[in-house]
């Protein structure tokens, strides 16, 4: 897979990962919009496109690093390394979605893939990335496995979504693990 996560087959796709910004909001809003994908996000289901623009201009523009994942330059989805401060500075928090449309065709592992081979470069005070999995988010587990991240156990209880006490699956790579 070449850096912009073409597959290198003509007439596939391109995947590519690029700052999701205003314009966007049209895609944003077929995914935010969408009660299956927001399921297990923090946010709960956007119901208008105001809510979109204030949470593209307020939330997603300032952070560090989100990106929208992009087929043919159309934002599909989002991925985001969310990094830890102080003491806890090492570690990211590996976070992504799809619009449903685009689920099991192997594009978030694509997508995470890309992340993963690239982010401890870009990052290099980063030496742990991780993901924290809802435990019947089986489709988001598997795509982690495939791209070499690593099953360390099941934290029980450990956050309060959408009122309810959730368990998760926390996955990592490390920057001394083999690269995808």
């Amino acid at each position: 897979m070449e850096a912009n996560g073409k597959q290198g087959q003509e007439g596939s796709p391109e995947l590519s990962l690029r700052p999701l910004d205003l314009s966007d909001i049209d895609d944003f809003m077929v995914w935010a919009t969408d009660d299956k994908v927001s399921r297990f996000c923090s946010w709960d289901t956007f119901n208008s496109k105001e809510a979109g623009i204030d949470y593209i201009k307020n939330i997603i523009i300032p952070h560090p690093w989100f990106k929208a994942i992009c087929l043919n330059n159309k934002a599909i989805g989002a991925i985001s390394v969310s990094a830890n401060n102080g003491n806890d500075r090492c570690r990211g928090e590996l976070g992504y979605l799809l619009a449903s449309k685009y689920w099991g065709k192997g594009i978030a592992t694509r997508a995470v893939k890309m992340v993963a081979s690239t982010i401890f470069n870009e990052q290099p005070h980063l030496e742990r990335l991780e993901a924290l999995v809802d435990v019947e988010n089986g489709g988001s587990q598997r795509v982690l496995e495939k791209v070499g991240f690593h099953r360390e156990g099941v934290l029980r209880k450990f956050f309060i979504q959408k009122g309810r006490c959730r368990d998760v699956v926390i996955y990592s790579l490390l920057s001394t693990d083999p690269q995808p």
